[in-house]
This record gives C-alpha cells, sequence and structure tokens, in this order.
C-alpha cells in the first residue's frame, strides 16, 4: 500500500486558485475520498497558504488526479507526493519550513486541529495517525533545537508589518480589525507590540472581541457598526473565517463617498476565503492588498533565518528515518496480525468439526472444548513462530517484498467490500504502507 498527498500551496497557487479548491465541508471532503474503493484513509490540512489531502491505499496518485478533477484549476497548481516525498514533505509542513513565513508556529496548531478533525471524521486510520503523530513531534523538537520560530513572522503580522510599509508607520492611525479568531489574534498582537495607534476590533461574536480589545487595549465595537467604523479607519485588516464576502464594494463606496477629507484606505485581506471583494481595488483612494501581496515580507525574512535551515532540515532527515522504520513494524504487525487472524477463523471452525466428530462416536461432553482450544492454540503459536520472527527481520532489513507475499497469501490489500461499517472494521487489515 502506498501514501501519498496532493498539495495546492502558496508555493504554486495564488489566492483566487487556493479559494477555488478551499473545503468548506470537510465531512464531505473526506466522505468522497473514502468513496474510492482504492482508499482506506484520508486527511486534509487546510490553512491559509494550503489545501492538502492525505491518502492511503493502492493508486493514489491516480485516486487523487482523478479526485481532484472536480475542483476545475490546472494541473499546474497542483504537486503529487508519494511515500518518502509525501513523509518528507509533512514534516517539513509541521516543522515550518514549507510555510510562506519560515519557521511561523501557527502551522503545527493546524497541523494537529486537522489531524485531529479528520480522525473525528473517520478519515484517520493506524498509518495516518503515526505520520501525523511524527509531524507534530518533528515540528517541536524543530523548534525546540533551532529556535527557528524566534523572532519569525505569521502571517498577520506580516499583514501589520505591510501596512507599516505602505504607510510609513501606524503612528496615530485608526486601525479596524475585522475577526478576532486564530488569525486576527496574531494581528492583534502584532499591532500591540507597536502601540502608537488605535486599534478598534469587530467579531461578530462581541464577547471575543471584547476579549481581544482588552489583551491589547484596543476598543471592542459591535459588528453592526462596521460601516461606521470604516469612515474613521485608516487600515482594515480582514481575518474571518465567514464563508462570504464581509466587505463588499457597494459598501465600500459608500463609505469613501461619505468620508469627510480625502484620506484613502488601505485594506489587507488575509482571510480565505476572502473577506473582500476583489473589485473593492478598483474604488478610488482605496488600496486592497491580500495574502498574494505578503510574499516579498516572506521572501526577506526567509534570508533571516537561512542559517537555521540546515539544522531544522537535518531534524527532519532524521525524523523521517525513523518514521519510516516506525511504518515497516507497523506494517509487519498488520501482517503478522492477518495470519494469525486467518489462523484463529480456521481454528474455531476446525473445533468445531473435530468435537462433532468425537462426540459422535464418544461419550463426551462441551467440556472437551477448552482442551481442544487450548492444543489449537498452542500449535498455531509454534508454528506461525518462525514466520512472524521473520516478518520482523524483514520490515528491519529493509525487505518489504516478503510482507508483501505474506500479505498477499493471507487476504490483505484487498479492498473486498463497498460496505463503509465493513470497510471501517476492517481498516488494520488493508492499510499497508509502501515503504522504498
Amino acid at each position: 500500500m502506498e501514501i501519498s498527498c496532493m498539495v495546492i500551496s502558496h508555493k504554486k497557487a495564488s489566492i483566487d486558485v487556493l479559494e477555488k479548491v478551499w473545503q468548506r465541508d470537510l465531512r464531505t471532503a473526506i466522505e468522497k475520498l473514502l468513496s474510492f474503493n482504492e482508499i482506506s484513509e484520508c486527511a486534509v490540512l487546510l490553512t491559509c497558504n494550503r489545501v492538502e489531502f492525505y491518502v492511503v491505499g493502492k493508486d493514489t496518485i491516480q485516486t487523487l488526479e482523478r479526485f481532484s478533477s472536480q475542483f476545475g484549476i490546472k494541473k499546474d497548481y497542483i504537486e503529487y507526493l508519494k511515500n518518502d516525498d509525501c513523509l518528507r514533505h509533512i514534516l517539513r509542513v509541521a516543522s515550518g519550513l514549507d510555510s510562506m513565513m519560515v519557521g511561523e508556529d501557527q502551522i503545527l496548531g493546524q497541523v494537529r486541529e486537522y489531524y485531529h478533525l479528520s480522525e473525528g471524521l473517520g478519515g484517520v486510520g493506524e498509518i495516518l495517525s503515526m505520520v501525523f503523530k511524527k509531524a507534530i513531534n518533528t515540528g517541536r523538537k524543530v523548534r525546540n533545537l533551532t529556535q527557528i520560530n524566534q523572532g519569525s513572522i505569521s502571517i498577520g503580522s506580516a499583514a501589520v508589518e505591510l501596512a507599516e510599509e505602505v504607510l510609513n508607520g501606524l503612528d496615530g492611525k485608526n486601525v479596524l480589525l475585522i475577526g478576532a479568531g486564530e488569525m486576527g489574534s496574531l494581528v492583534a498582537n502584532a499591532i500591540a507590540n507597536r502601540k502608537a495607534c488605535t486599534v478598534l476590533i469587530a467579531n461578530r461574536t462581541f464577547k471575543k472581541a471584547e476579549e481581544l480589545a482588552k489583551k491589547i487595549g484596543g476598543v471592542a465595537v459591535k459588528f453592526d457598526r462596521l460601516e461606521k467604523c470604516l469612515l474613521d479607519s485608516d487600515v482594515v485588516i480582514s481575518a474571518t473565517s465567514a464563508p462570504h464576502y464581509i466587505i463588499r464594494r457597494d459598501l465600500l463606496e459608500g463609505v469613501m463617498e461619505k468620508r469627510e477629507d480625502d484620506r484613502g484606505i488601505l485594506i489587507i485581506d488575509i482571510a480565505l476565503p476572502r473577506d473582500v471583494e476583489e473589485s473593492v481595488g478598483e474604488i478610488p483612494g482605496v488600496i486592497l492588498h491580500t495574502i498574494d501581496d505578503l510574499r516579498a515580507i516572506s521572501e526577506r525574512n526567509l534570508k533571516r533565518r537561512l542559517e537555521k535551515i540546515p539544522q531544522a532540515e537535518k531534524i527532519v532527515e532524521e525524523e523521517f528515518l525513523n518514521l519510516k522504520n516506525m511504518l515497516k513494524e507497523l506494517r509487519a504487525n498488520l501482517a503478522i496480525s492477518l495470519m494469525y487472524s486467518s489462523a484463529e477463523k480456521i481454528k474455531r471452525e476446525e473445533i468445531l468439526e473435530l468435537y462433532n466428530k468425537i462426540s459422535a462416536r464418544y461419550e463426551i461432553n462441551e467440556s472437551i472444548l477448552p482442551i481442544l482450544e487450548d492444543f489449537a492454540n498452542s500449535f498455531i503459536k509454534k508454528f506461525l513462530r518462525v514466520p512472524t520472527i521473520r516478518l520482523r527481520d524483514a520490515a528491519k532489513n529493509g525487505r518489504p517484498e516478503i510482507i508483501e507475499h505474506v500479505e498477499y497469501l493471507f487476504g490483505g490489500g484487498e479492498f473486498v467490500s463497498s460496505n463503509k461499517d465493513e470497510k471501517t472494521e476492517k481498516r488494520p487489515a488493508k492499510g499497508h504502507f509502501q515503504g522504498s
């Protein structure tokens, strides 16, 4: 079996492309992936810079290509990674090495969050559980040993840095922050470090706006006062998780007409899906930036962390090799389980058949059944002892073909049922990883 991933990220795709592939309904995405007979496990990872799908099964790349056809985007935007490349990728992602802002901390929490979400929706089995747990631990280790995250910036703080560059500083400026979630909090903390501007925080849940405003010394405003707040704002940074536009063109055209001076307004939209209608940037006096405009800041900050990257990459490679060994051992254990499960099924049938034959000729009762079962268990254990040892040796010594033969002989890797309950029940027997 294989493990592969489909990656649409900031490296190849613009914000427009990422919006098209963003999964608003995670459950549906996971159910769609599991509906393919070739797929036994799947997980989804979503951030403002990436949409990724991880699968375990057979013919995984071909299956992901079929799955991607629903998005209607060019193949050039998509990257497919298989086995070793896939494993290295998720370790690098969790370590912040694949982020737009190299070394950022937020991605580690996002990997953890979407691992648990995918698991809760029935997509994650033994293999992806092992892979994602190793990725999370690797991300922690990289940060602890290299401090690559020290002085690094998030998308939120990059937005503040961009605002400072465009306006030559934020001293005396009125900043409106829309959204008090994770990304909004990052923006708020970055602004608070400047302490030279007035910050208004609007959020649909007013209590969250109040809590965040209290932390940074800002002012919470109710969401229905958004238009009034826009009238006095120099900078607007929008970072909600809303599935629709928060700032539409007609709203802002009305705002610009009512403003009492000629001041322009800078809007930075760091939400995905986008909070601000794209044509807003065409309104006179409005400057609109999106996540795409943060790339230059990312490149500049990347240079500051180059010295940390080799050490981080070394840790990732060490953990990658460790993960491969763990997966080999898991695969051997699953093959061993196949042998014993097959023997167990035959054992039960043969004990009953033998009991019926003996009881038909001799005066015995069911009290003999435990004796027959003990004999059968002892026989199976001794008979499979050498194959068990050799399967473990095959995993350690890089001989996957031996494990493949056992899987084939004992029915592993076959997707024999399309029934979802049965499929979930049999997942440990078919979720084998094909190492290289």
